[in-house]
């Protein structure tokens, strides 16, 4: 469906509700649940810069409880959010030890959606002043309804998701999301607090000219990822390519979504199994890669065709343009 000038993520939703296999309306109101507490995250992260003038952590409310950092601040409104909408069956959250059971009160566990999340990627941004974000992943439970989830329900792998996306705290607020049908961008106007269409149908550019990967680790990785970084770094056709690296998933996936680009984080000698969650970071980013026109993949395998085994489960990651991802793939295969 073409996209109509100034047309909300509200209308959006609703006019687009019928592509989706499920067209119950439930995962709609799950989007809008989600796009409520990113409104209300965003509000508090742009007062970030004013802790050390009002007052932050380290301070008492009026119950003597500890003032929350921002990241608890945004797990704890997005599990609200959702458990008040009364749509999802679970919860899992980078935040939180275990998953989070929701018996909705009139339903006796009649929901069917679990969402897992990282409330605030790259939190430890936000003293300097550097854009963060929130990612999501939803599934179909797999355990029958009007029963309690169980860890099975999580453990699932990315391709049997039905929807994903993130939220970029930036110069300007954007909630970006699929449900397997291309990839929307949705830039909010504080003034009204509406989320407007403003990058429909995005996509990877299929080559790019931007690698993001933190090169304070390069003696630590491994061989392939070490070449594929010098032939980055080469003088030769349109290289060398760019390096940029911001320490936050969702702002470099954001950017070289946009510009075209590579985002890596391996594993290494020092992180074996690598660092980035799969279950919250990896498998939605991956979805959201793949229905952009680009790629991601753990090292051999495609990300979401692994299996998970535990909540979380840390893996490497490398997503972003379909031919840089292909060209770090033959990198890669010479040294399995």
């Amino acid at each position: 469906m073409a996209p109509k000038t100034n047309q909300t993520l509200g209308e959006f939703i609703i006019e687009n509700q019928d592509s989706f296999q499920y067209s119950s309306g439930e995962l709609s109101k799950l989007i809008n649940a989600i796009r409520l507490a990113a409104k209300v995250v965003n509000h508090e992260v742009s007062k970030a810069g004013l802790i050390d003038i009002l007052g932050g952590v380290g301070e008492t409310n009026i119950q003597g409880e500890d003032q929350q950092k921002l990241d608890l601040f945004a797990n704890d409104k997005f599990i609200q959010t959702l458990r008040n909408r009364e749509i999802v069956c679970g919860i899992a959250s980078e935040e939180e030890d275990s998953f989070i059971s929701i018996n909705s009160y009139d339903k006796n566990n009649q929901n069917k959606y679990i969402v897992l999340i990282d409330p605030l990627d790259g939190s430890s941004n936000i003293d300097v002043n550097v854009s963060v974000g929130t990612i999501f992943s939803i599934y179909r439970r797999v355990t029958p309804v009007g029963t309690p989830v169980t860890i099975e329900d999580f453990l699932q792998p990315g391709n049997k998701q039905v929807a994903a996306g993130y939220v970029v705290y930036g110069t300007s607020t954007m909630l970006v999301y699929t449900t397997g049908d291309g990839v929307n961008g949705f830039t909010l106007n504080p003034a009204l607090g509406t989320f407007y269409l403003s990058h429909p149908n995005m996509q990877f550019p299929e080559e790019g000219k931007i690698y993001s990967v933190n090169e304070g680790n390069y003696v630590h990785f491994h061989q392939g990822v070490k070449d594929y970084i010098k032939y980055c770094q080469m003088e030769e056709g349109d290289r060398p390519y760019t390096s940029r690296y911001i320490g936050s998933l969702v702002s470099d996936f954001h950017r070289n979504m946009i510009k075209g680009g590579i985002y890596m984080y391996p594993k290494s000698s020092v992180t074996e199994s690598g660092k980035l969650r799969l279950l919250y970071e990896c498998n939605p980013m991956a979805f959201l890669a793949e229905q952009a026109n680009g790629l991601a993949i753990g090292g051999k395998s495609r990300i979401m065709d692994i299996e998970p085994t535990e909540l979380h489960q840390r893996v490497p990651f490398f997503c972003g343009s379909r031919k840089m991802v292909e060209k770090l793939q033959e990198f890669l295969n010479k040294y399995h």
